[in-house]
């Protein structure tokens, strides 16, 4: 029977089902995930707060039970919707060039897995994320909250930002934008660091944006990555 089958004196509150197993996270896997850490420390990456928050993400949660080796690999990943969970030395490299602050207001550009707004999380953030693809909007808006990450969600344009909810301290692309979208720049705050990985071909250049002033910025263009494009054309909303 289906709930508009009850009769109408009846007010039925509908289940909410998961259809998310969450596996364990167990010594096996947590050796796992330092001896990644380990590798991401050897290439560079020497913040000790980035890789201490990386530790307390399970990373093997965001991909299917069957790639539980490929989840401790240092590679990006597919996740579907032509998208990818990003290579762990990557976000480490990003988050490490937000220099975050507890409590800083930060937005991110591309949910995608919810691999990266974890870390954000972890760090004592505080995220609001846009996701262009529906497929994983939705996906990462009823699973982030089923392992205890709780962000502010919306399905959108992310060339766009949240102009609603401006001015940010931090702002992270975690997607290859052809250039610095000026909306991004105009939403965050004087003091504040972008971060964005630039460049209309298969190769982007990271780029770090200090704004100075109101019009006065400063941009460090750093090393070169792989990401999936920066997508556009869909209104948000949350």
């Amino acid at each position: 029977m289906t709930c508009d089958q009850w009769p109408m004196t009846i007010n039925l509150q509908p289940l909410k089902m998961t259809k998310f197993l969450i596996p364990e996270d167990n010594f096996k896997t947590q050796g796992m995930r330092k001896k990644l850490l380990d590798q991401v420390r050897e290439k560079g990456i020497s913040d000790t707060a980035v890789l201490n928050a990386m530790m307390r993400v399970p990373r093997h949660f965001f991909l299917d039970k069957a790639f539980l080796e490929q989840a401790y690999s240092d590679h990006a990943f597919q996740i579907g919707a032509g998208q990818t969970i990003s290579q762990p030395y990557t976000v480490a490299y990003q988050t490490s060039l937000l220099e975050l602050n507890k409590g800083d207001k930060v937005m991110e550009i591309g949910t995608g897995s919810g691999y990266q707004c974890a870390v954000l999380l972890e760090m004592g953030t505080k995220v609001f994320t846009i996701e262009r693809q529906k497929e994983l909007y939705d996906k990462a808006k009823e699973f982030l909250p089923q392992i205890g990450y709780r962000p502010k969600f919306f399905y959108g344009d992310g060339y766009k930002g949240l102009p609603a909810f401006a001015p940010f301290d931090k702002v992270l692309v975690t997607c290859g934008a052809p250039f610095i979208p000026n909306d991004l720049l105009q939403q965050l705050k004087v003091g504040g660091i972008l971060v964005i990985p630039v460049g209309a071909g298969s190769v982007q250049t990271m780029t770090k944006v200090i704004k100075k002033g109101p019009c006065d910025y400063e941009t460090n263009e750093l090393s070169q990555f792989r990401f999936v494009p920066m997508l556009s054309d869909k209104e948000w909303g949350g």
